[in-house]
């Protein structure tokens, strides 16, 4: 089972209110932390990783920007009890996914996007996927093919699946698009390369990602990655 590890938390303002009750109004169950405020706050959506669950990334909000909306969602497959995923593994070789999940998934999560939105008054443009691992993969998949869908994601030890990339081209839509990437050098569960091949990838496309990559770190989040996220997520929303 992947987790997070290596997160230093901040203290969380008292004005926010986090709930850790699981929610289950729109398409996937999910945690939520918002505040009173003006409408067309972002909304920072977590999309978690394999064998893992809603409150594992739910904690990078302390660390990010206090006045969004910040929400965390339980993928929709079960493997145990308090372990999710995306997607079904393809084979043995490298790490693909099931075609057939992968849009089962991608669709559940667009459905997802789209009332979260609504609910929580915010527009499009204002909403970030931010993924780890399998969830770094669904960011890609969702955001590569409905660009329009979101603001922008954040990528972290993650890669763009093959079936992806080969269906991937040019589009004007996707020059909207803002793209972290974060990996650490010493991955060893999805290496380095994934992190550097999408980098190169999305280049190629014509967006601009902006690339993080952290010495030493293995199939985790360091500290000097949240702090990078948050600069990042303080830049578009200015």
């Amino acid at each position: 089972m992947l987790k997070l590890f290596a997160v230093c938390l901040l203290l969380a303002s008292p004005v926010v209110q986090a709930q850790s009750v699981l929610h289950d109004d729109l398409p996937l169950q999910y945690l939520e932390q918002s505040i009173p405020g003006p409408a067309n706050q972002p909304l920072v959506i977590f999309l978690h990783g394999y064998g893992s669950n809603e409150a594992d990334l739910f904690n990078l909000k302390e660390g990010l920007p206090a006045s969004y909306t910040y929400l965390a969602v339980r993928a929709p497959q079960v493997l145990e009890q308090g372990s999710y995923q995306w997607f079904n593994k393809k084979g043995d070789g490298a790490y693909d996914g099931d075609s057939d999940d992968l849009q089962r998934s991608a669709a559940l999560l667009m459905d997802f996007v789209a009332k979260a939105a609504s609910k929580y008054h915010t527009t499009a443009d204002r909403v970030f996927l931010v993924g780890f691992s399998q969830g770094a993969i669904m960011s890609y998949e969702v955001a590569l093919r409905h660009p329009t869908a979101v603001r922008g994601i954040a990528a972290l030890s993650g890669k763009v699946l093959p079936v992806l990339r080969g269906q991937l081209k040019a589009d004007p839509a996707l020059g909207s698009l803002a793209i972290f990437i974060g990996h650490g050098t010493d991955d060893q569960r999805l290496p380095f390369s994934d992190g550097t091949d999408a980098n190169s990838l999305l280049s190629g496309l014509g967006l601009v990602p902006q690339f993080h990559a952290y010495p030493g770190l293995g199939h985790s989040i360091s500290e000097s990655e949240i702090k990078d996220l948050d600069a990042w997520l303080l830049r578009i929303n200015q």
